[in-house]
């Protein structure tokens, strides 16, 4: 078996920080890896430079900005098939030392794990909340209603696990910043869905896993950073009507039968309203110099995603 890694990130101008990406990541394993950039359409320079600069780099163009989900499975798609493991990253993640290889020696651990992933610090090195539940229907109406005017409801607990004891264990999704994801697990669900443009792909493709008899487990002796991004503060008025009608679908791809479309109707009509009421309100926020946290949340899931 071809001892190479494959590592696989998704750009659309990522400025330095994937200079920071790569040099980190020489230190995050002792195997030697392969590196594709699924690139969406960047402008600024940085993939072609990084190409020349370093000779395990190779960088794939999609032909466009396709989305993240779909540009991952462009790229996966490049991999050696036999290949048990592929690694799917952000460009903006900064490796810890050991960091892979502490995510590979978890998978031997878990012969059941299709993905893994690591503990994620922010750049103050708070720790953000990457390993949840899967979001029912009312879960994710309680933290999608209240998260932001009262953070400590039950409903949002539940769903970030921010009280959970930090130890390895399998959970319901992981951030889709960074994973390890065994190969043949990757395969039998058919990858992310490329229906998600952007957001919520990984709470997708960690439920369908789940659902097909696989784990997902949060390896926190694995370390990484990721840097936030401002794309959602810059463009609310895109960013969040493509989070909500992420989870749109993700609710209703659950609630498919046809008894159930007046509760499709309402989740739409009410993520409708919503996503008005939050554009507003971002839009508001910027004009002021200011993020509110649903911003925030958004800026760190989207970075390097579109």
């Amino acid at each position: 078996m071809n001892s190479t890694l494959a590592v696989v990130t998704v750009t659309y101008s990522p400025g330095e920080h994937l200079e920071k990406f790569l040099s980190s990541l020489a230190d995050a394993t002792t195997r030697p890896t392969r590196v594709i950039m699924a690139d969406n359409g960047s402008t600024d320079g940085m993939p072609e430079a990084a190409a020349v600069a370093h000779p395990n780099v190779e960088l794939l163009r999609t032909g466009g900005n396709i989305g993240y989900g779909g540009a991952v499975n462009r790229a996966v798609a490049e991999v050696d098939p036999d290949a048990e493991f592929v690694v799917v990253a952000n460009p903006d993640v900064r490796w810890a030392p050991g960091s892979l290889d502490s995510l590979l020696d978890a998978a031997a651990r878990w012969p059941r794990a299709g993905s893994l992933g690591p503990l994620i610090r922010e750049p103050d090195g708070s720790i953000y909340p990457s390993a949840r539940a899967v979001p029912t229907l009312v879960s994710g109406a309680g933290h999608a209603l209240l998260g932001t005017v009262w953070p400590k409801n039950p409903w949002t607990q539940r769903y970030r696990q921010e009280n959970e004891a930090v130890g390895e264990r399998a959970v319901g999704w992981l951030s889709g910043s960074c994973l390890l994801l065994r190969r043949a697990a990757f395969d039998t669900v058919d990858g992310f869905d490329s229906r998600y443009f952007m957001y919520m792909e990984d709470v997708d493709l960690g439920d369908r896993l789940g659902r097909a008899g696989w784990l997902n487990v949060y390896v926190p002796s694995a370390e990484v950073t990721h840097a936030k991004g401002h794309a959602a503060g810059r463009h609310p008025e895109l960013m969040l009507p493509a989070h909500h009608e992420s989870a749109y679908r993700f609710q209703a791809d659950r609630h498919p039968h046809r008894w159930q479309a007046p509760l499709r109707w309402a989740l739409r009509g009410g993520l409708a309203v919503r996503s008005k009421l939050s554009v507003a309100a971002a839009v508001r926020g910027r004009n002021a110099g200011r993020v509110g946290p649903a911003e925030s949340d958004l800026d760190q899931q989207k970075q390097g995603r579109s």
